[in-house]
C-alpha cells in the first residue's frame, strides 16, 4: 500500500514508451522524460508540488523532513517542482529549502501569477523572486486562468526580459476545461496545467489530444483526487497486472495512468514524507500503460 516505506530502485535499460514523439529516456536506467514541444528540453515525467506540503514553519519537524523529500526527489532524478504565491508561504519554504541544499540548478522552477492588476501582478511578481531566492523562474503560469486576458502579456513580457523561459495556464478542475481549451485553441503557449486522473479523465477527450497536436507541454495537477482515491482502494489489491507495468502502490498506478497519455508532460504530485516520494518516482519507470489498461481503471474509478 501507498505510504510503506520503500527503497528507490531503478528499472531496466528504457526505450520509446509512447506513441508521442517526446517521450524518450536521456540514460537508463533512470526515469522517463518528455520534450517540452517549444524548445526539446526533456523533463522527467515525476514532478513535485508544494500546495499544502510545503506550508510549513521554517526548522520544524515537517521543514526538517521536507529536506529529506528534496533530497530523494534530485537523488532520484526530480526536476520539477510546482508553486504559488498564494500557496501559504510554500513559494517561500521552497526557496529556502533550495538554497540551504544548493539545488537551483538542479530545479525546474514553476510558479504562478495570481493577480488581478497590473500593479499587483508586478507586486507579486518581485514578491516571488525573493520568496524563491532567485532571479528568475522557469515556468510562470497565470493560475486558474485569473485575469488571464491582462496577465498573460504581463508574463510574455518577463519571458522577453529573460525572467521566465515558458510561460502558460493553468486550472484544476474539469469545469474549467472548456475555457483552457479555447484558450489553446487562440494563443500561443508553451505549458498548460490542468487536472486528470483515473476518476476524471476528461481531459483526455479534447484538451490532450489538442495540446499534442499544436505542440503545447502539460503539467498534470489531482493525480489523487487531493487524495480522496487513497479512501477508495483502502484495502483493495492490485489489479492482477500491476506488476507487469512495475507497480507496487495505488500512487504509483494513479500517476502511472497520468503519464501514460503521450501529451502529458510531468505529472506533480505533492507529498511532505520522505516515503511516499520514493514511492511516486517509481512511477516514472518504465514500461507504461496500455491503452486497455488505462480504460479498465477508468471504468474501474467511474
Amino acid at each position: 500500500m501507498y505510504g510503506r516505506r520503500d527503497v528507490l530502485r531503478t528499472g531496466a535499460a528504457l526505450g520509446l514508451m509512447a506513441a508521442s514523439p517526446w517521450l524518450y529516456a536521456e540514460s537508463a536506467p533512470g526515469l522517463l522524460t518528455r520534450k517540452i514541444p517549444a524548445s526539446g528540453e526533456a523533463l522527467p515525467v515525476i514532478g513535485a508540488g508544494t500546495s499544502g506540503s510545503f506550508e510549513v514553519e521554517p526548522g520544524s519537524a515537517q521543514y526538517q523532513q521536507l529536506q529529506q523529500v528534496l533530497k530523494a526527489f534530485f537523488e532520484g532524478g526530480g526536476k520539477v517542482i510546482d508553486t504559488s504565491p498564494n500557496y501559504g508561504g510554500a513559494d517561500a519554504i521552497l526557496g529556502q529549502l533550495l538554497e540551504e541544499g544548493r539545488w537551483h540548478r538542479q530545479c525546474f522552477i514553476a510558479t504562478k501569477i495570481a493577480a488581478d492588476s497590473a500593479a499587483a501582478a508586478q507586486e507579486q511578481w518581485a514578491g516571488t523572486l525573493k520568496s524563491l531566492r532567485t532571479d528568475k523562474v522557469d515556468l510562470l503560469q497565470i493560475h486558474n486562468l485569473r485575469d488571464w486576458q491582462r496577465q498573460l502579456p504581463y508574463a510574455r513580457e518577463l519571458k522577453a526580459q529573460g525572467k521566465t523561459r515558458y510561460v502558460g495556464i493553468t486550472h484544476y478542475l474539469a469545469s474549467g476545461q472548456d475555457d483552457v481549451t479555447e484558450i489553446v485553441r487562440k494563443e500561443p503557449l508553451d505549458f498548460i496545467q490542468i487536472n486528470y486522473s483515473v476518476n476524471a479523465p476528461d481531459a483526455a477527450k479534447t484538451l490532450l489530444p489538442l495540446c499534442h497536436d499544436k505542440g503545447v507541454a502539460v503539467l498534470i495537477n489531482r493525480t489523487f483526487d487531493d487524495g480522496r482515491l487513497f479512501a477508495k482502494v483502502k484495502d483493495q489489491p492490485l489489479p492482477g497486472w500491476a506488476a507487469e507495468a512495475g507497480i507496487s502502490s495505488w500512487a504509483q498506478m494513479f500517476l502511472k495512468f497520468a503519464i501514460s497519455h503521450p501529451a502529458v508532460t510531468t505529472v506533480i504530485p505533492a507529498t511532505g514524507r520522505p516515503d511516499r516520494q520514493l514511492d511516486q518516482l517509481k512511477a516514472g519507470l518504465a514500461p507504461l500503460l496500455s491503452e486497455a489498461q488505462q480504460q479498465a481503471l477508468i471504468r474501474q474509478f467511474a
